[in-house]
């Protein structure tokens, strides 16, 4: 009997320690999610929507920049993913050899961007490569180029000016994960493999990425996400443009809740869009993972 009241005095503390933790993930991450689901079956201009039911899905099939936004967000996430991830390995290896000198250092200037404001590293980035900005002026000025590269004013250039820029930021973190992971290594591992005399290339590849896949995996997905949700560099660098060829889904989201006329309920459709891409996307990262696995 007094075991009982005992273990019902625990779990009436244990529920009254995570109920506001609970109550207040409810309000305000449980809820709005519910409320953009039923969002995006209203219609109707800023506050005066109604329930459409599938008239926003119809909307949605129609949309031609919605298919550019999508278009571009991929084409970034295909690019720029796989160059960061190989970027912060690469650098993470390098920066977890013993012999090498001023390590702290590296690893602080490599970090740092991470740290930076967007709006000022964003507002460097389209300073650093307007019309007649310091790259423009080096490059012509090292007879590189015979006129400047129209950097922001052509869509292709444009593209590669933000992957450079996401790319800048967000290596050093991705880093970091790989950083910590490789410090978990048994070093005797490494060790073995020098006295066998198997070569730097030959232990990286054969036993540095396969102990590191989960955290290759985890910072895969966490860049999936950050990529589809692009939205910050994109709009202090190029606003979309030229032409909405930088366009991402973010932004769009952003221009049809707040620029265009504001439709409250096709945006919050659009939001689940970018919902659906993340799980498939992840899940498909999941499964190969998996199978890679199994197959080692």
């Amino acid at each position: 009997m007094a075991t009982t009241r005992l273990h019902r005095n625990e779990q009436i503390n244990g529920w009254a320690f995570v109920m506001p933790a609970l109550v207040l993930l409810g309000i305000f991450m449980i809820y709005p999610i519910l409320w953009s689901l039923w969002m995006s079956f209203q219609v109707g201009r800023g506050n005066n929507f109604s329930f459409g039911g599938l008239a926003n899905i119809q909307r949605l099939a129609n949309d031609a920049l919605l298919v550019h936004a999508l278009s571009n967000t991929i084409i970034f996430f295909i690019i720029q993913v796989p160059i960061m991830i190989v970027l912060a390995l690469l650098f993470a290896v390098a920066l977890n050899d013993a012999t090498l000198r001023f390590r702290g250092v590296f690893r602080t200037l490599l970090f740092l961007p991470c740290v930076t404001s967007l709006i000022a590293y964003s507002s460097l980035f389209k300073s650093m490569f307007s019309n007649d900005g310091i790259i423009n002026q080096t490059l012509v000025s090292l007879h590189l180029i015979g006129a400047p590269i129209p950097w922001l004013t052509d869509p292709f250039w444009a593209k590669m000016v933000i992957i450079t820029a996401i790319t800048w930021r967000w290596t050093g973190y991705n880093m970091i994960f790989y950083l910590a992971a490789l410090q978990n290594i048994d070093k005797s591992i490494y060790e073995a493999a020098r006295i066998d005399g198997v070569p730097a290339w030959a232990r990286f590849w054969n036993l540095t990425v396969p102990m590191l896949k989960p955290v290759i995996l985890f910072t895969t997905i966490l860049s999936t996400i950050g990529t589809l949700q692009l939205f910050d560099e994109v709009n202090n660098i190029t606003q979309g443009g030229p032409g909405n060829g930088t366009m991402t889904l973010s932004l769009y989201i952003y221009n049809l809740t707040f620029r265009m006329m504001p439709s409250f309920g096709y945006s919050a459709l659009v939001s689940w869009v970018i919902v659906a891409i993340v799980a498939v996307l992840s899940i498909v990262q999941f499964v190969i993972a998996r199978d890679r696995r199994r197959a080692s």
